[in-house]
């Protein structure tokens, strides 16, 4: 009889996959800290508000996000995005046409 919760596939693959002794789940990587990062802050849109470029990954990425304070400290939120040169190229080459759609909406 098996027990409550545990899956077919789990009790054929529990050797060899990495879980413990005790059936738990090994703990993912710490995440690594602004090391692997190069930013550049370009300016700020407003008091919470900046746009960066970075580096992440080996990839360069132009950055629009809300920041908070944390203990003293700035930290990125989660509102924001993250635009790859492609994507930064297109949204660039499509400006005048933002601009014009804005204007008629004001």
């Amino acid at each position: 009889m098996r027990r409550w919760g545990k899956r077919k596939d789990d009790e054929e693959n529990a050797t060899g996959d990495g879980d413990s002794d005790d059936g738990t789940h090994p703990r993912k990587a710490a995440r690594k800290g602004s090391e692997d990062t190069d930013t550049i802050v370009v300016c700020e849109i407003s008091k919470n508000r900046k746009v960066s470029v970075r580096s992440w990954q080996g990839k360069v990425m132009v950055d629009i996000r809300e920041f908070y304070v944390k203990a003293g400290k700035e930290m990125p939120g989660k509102k924001g995005i993250s635009l790859s040169l492609d994507q930064w190229n297109i949204l660039r080459d499509h400006v005048t046409e933002i601009d014009k759609a804005v204007a008629e909406n004001e």
